[in-house]
């Protein structure tokens, strides 16, 4: 079976609430899925159809919607939708999020500290003033995860007799893939396998999935350090989450609170012989989705539906009562998937996601079934995913797949 990460505390918000199993990122990049996410607006339309650079100021976020309903609303995290400022703390445009103090633009920063100016990075800085992403000795209380749910419980404590939203966006799991001890040593003696994807034939690569560059992985290997790294960040996510749950519940919030996780892109971890994202395989552009809303959703509920970041504004603004909708929205409010009591939710939806700017020669098209990437590059790819799970197989000519093409 290879080597897994136990999340008992995401399992748990799983069987509580529901569990997505096709939600995918409007573009699998950072700002502009963050975007997407916060606007439910495709990115193009926000100002951020790439990374680092800022949102367009009429943009009205969820927050800013909630704000209006009478919510406090607090950020806590990297946002990179101000442009290419790092790490930039408490950006001016708020964008509906009032109490953004721990909000910082950008970066990956691994150790965090408080002081009379603000929060600051723990770190040594380069001549630029830029502060590095050494670990420098973080530990339950500095180290960046740890140090940003301190705060986020903080928020929910002073606000619990009110309504609140916190939107926490931690750095991790991202590169560069260091994580405090115990965590990274934990993985560090496991035997990490090549995943099959790793071993293609040239007729298994689609143009658009360069086999260049500083994310393509020369000798098939993957780096047993990176891969620890890897999964004891997400290891300290999960006890973190547990911190979440548990406090929700001793303030007696817990039936009350709709709680979500997910995140605004995959890593590929050497799948097709890639690190990172930014291509339409699903370990790139298809994320966790879970959310938790007592009373509402049934719990161990099952949706195979497509979603995209762009849904989950109207689906949780429904969720949450706000009859004060976004006035222009790309995405569908989802809400009776979660509230319907059929444990499994199925459907051929299709939706869309794109490529950025940087890299915009694919448009994909997805169901829980088939996923269509169209590219200047190439002849189109037309993959099955029940079937081919891998992606490895490109049925696009295939006389069986005329109507599906079509």
């Amino acid at each position: 079976e290879g080597v897994k990460v136990d999340t008992p505390n995401l399992d748990q918000l799983a069987s509580e609430g529901a569990l997505l199993n096709s939600f995918y990122v409007s573009s699998p990049v950072c700002s502009p899925s963050r975007a997407a996410f916060t606007t439910s607006l495709m990115p193009h339309v926000t100002g951020v159809p790439t990374n680092d650079v800022p949102m367009y100021d009429n943009m009205v976020t969820f927050a800013e919607i909630l704000g209006r309903n009478g919510y406090a609303t607090g950020y806590l995290g990297k946002w990179h939708l101000d442009g290419d400022g790092k790490p930039e703390w408490e950006p001016k445009r708020k964008f509906g999020w009032q109490d953004n103090r721990y909000m910082f633009n950008r970066g990956h920063y691994k150790k965090l500290k408080d002081t009379p100016e603000g929060p600051r990075v723990d770190a040594k800085a380069d001549k630029n003033g830029i502060p590095s992403y050494d670990l420098n000795n973080a530990d339950e209380k500095s180290y960046t995860t740890d140090f940003l749910m301190d705060r986020t419980l903080e928020f929910i404590r002073k606000h619990k007799d009110e309504s609140f939203c916190v939107m926490l966006s931690l750095p991790d799991p991202h590169g560069p893939n260091r994580v405090r001890d115990p965590y990274w040593d934990k993985y560090r003696q496991m035997p990490f396998e090549a995943p099959a994807t790793m071993f293609k034939t040239p007729d298994q690569v689609p143009a658009w999935s360069s086999q260049t560059g500083s994310n393509y992985i020369e000798d098939e290997k993957l780096d047993p350090d990176q891969m620890a790294a890897i999964f004891g960040m997400i290891e300290c996510i999960d006890d973190n989450m547990g911190r979440l749950l548990g406090e929700l519940k001793q303030l007696n919030l817990e039936d009350n609170t709709i709680v979500v996780f997910t995140s605004d892109h995959g890593d590929l971890m050497g799948e097709h012989r890639r690190h990172n994202k930014g291509v339409p395989f699903e370990a790139s552009a298809k994320v966790a989705f879970l959310m938790k809303s007592p009373g509402q959703i049934p719990a161990g509920k099952v949706i195979n539906s497509v979603m995209t970041s762009v849904d989950f504004g109207p689906t949780v603004l429904s969720l949450m009562g706000i009859g004060d909708k976004f006035a222009e929205s790309h995405g569908r409010d989802f809400s009776q998937n979660f509230t319907s009591k059929k444990p499994i939710i199925d459907g051929e939806r299709i939706a869309y996601f794109r490529g950025t700017t940087n890299h915009p020669d694919w448009v994909a098209a997805v169901s829980d079934s088939y996923k269509l990437v169209i590219s200047d590059k190439c002849s189109p790819w037309l993959y099955d995913l029940k079937k081919d799970p891998n992606e490895l197989i490109n049925f696009y000519e295939h006389p069986d797949y005329r109507e599906i093409r079509v």
